[in-house]
């Protein structure tokens, strides 16, 4: 399936990134755990050039856990301050303060010996669409400052929030790339729920992820739905729609509510913690013959 999606907000909301990253210290990178590199704008590492970087791996709740540590480590060897969070969990984000200063040390300590002191960090929270930055920005301030929503692009203009003394946040619309290079990474970033759903063919999008998690998390859609070995996706989603009772008249499975219903399951984490995307899958990366996460039959952490 070919996945393009670029509202014409972006495009303006690009622009105003472009002059306020000039006002802030640091750029604060939220993506998706269950995708991190496909959940990233590659824009933003040229928006964000020379400025102190952190990335929070948000949803790392829906998570392979393995995985987390995993683009940890590939996110530290880029330089890259790093914390996984839950941003509806407020207990999850203590470490994101401690991490502000450890990414900004350089501009504490310049602002020390000029004399200035207590000057509060100011940061820019970038992501793409329905990536959880309004949620985390709310959460981290403890109060709802920001506006949210479970549908890409509510965000559409730039807020600041003052968290405390220390730190003041500048919240963004969500932008993406203007058009895939990599459909797969188009394709993971549909299943995850960065891209509104109106656009896309959900039945393809169900067969897509029922594909990948017969080969990669294949205990998934047994424990889930009691699925025997099926080779053809379509006949595991007819099944599906049969043991969830998704009929139509007639009592013909119905694909389309099987395919919502199948991929909510993913997005809310009741079909197990997965991740889509491994650092060695990268165009370039090495550790070609590592294990596939997931493949593990042992792997079965946050399974409902």
């Amino acid at each position: 399936m070919n996945i393009q999606w670029y509202p014409g907000h972006m495009t303006k909301a690009r622009r105003a990134m472009e002059e306020d990253v000039k006002l802030v210290d640091l750029v604060i990178e939220l993506v998706d755990a269950r995708a991190p590199f496909s959940s990233r704008n590659p824009d933003i590492d040229q928006l964000a050039k020379g400025k102190a970087r952190m990335v929070l791996l948000n949803k790392a709740d829906l998570a392979d856990g393995e995985s987390c540590a995993r683009w940890t480590r590939w996110f530290e060897d880029q330089g890259i301050c790093v914390v996984k969070i839950d941003a509806r969990n407020r207990g999850t984000l203590k470490a994101v303060q401690a991490k502000v200063g450890e990414a900004c040390r350089e501009k504490i300590e310049r602002d020390r010996r000029r004399g200035i002191l207590n000057r509060p960090i100011r940061a820019m929270v970038v992501g793409i669409p329905n990536v959880g930055k309004s949620t985390f920005i709310n959460s981290f301030a403890g109060k709802a400052s920001a506006k949210t929503g479970n549908r890409p692009g509510v965000t559409k203009g730039n807020q600041w929030i003052r968290l405390n003394k220390t730190l003041e946040l500048l919240d963004t619309p969500g932008i993406l790339w203007p058009r895939f290079e990599d459909q797969q990474a188009g394709l993971r970033l549909a299943l995850i729920g960065s891209i509104n759903d109106e656009i896309l063919n959900k039945e393809e999008l169900a067969a897509e992820l029922i594909g990948f998690l017969k080969q990669t998390f294949p205990r998934a859609l047994k424990e889930r739905y009691g699925l025997e070995e099926q080779e053809d996706a379509y006949c595991c989603l007819e099944e599906i729609a049969r043991k969830r009772s998704c009929l139509a008249k007639g009592g013909q499975p119905d694909l389309p509510r099987a395919a919502a219903l199948l991929l909510d399951d993913f997005r809310s984490g009741r079909l197990g913690a997965i991740t889509l995307e491994q650092p060695k899958d990268l165009p370039g990366s090495q550790g070609e013959g590592e294990e596939k996460t997931g493949s593990r039959e042992e792997a079965s952490d946050g399974r409902a």
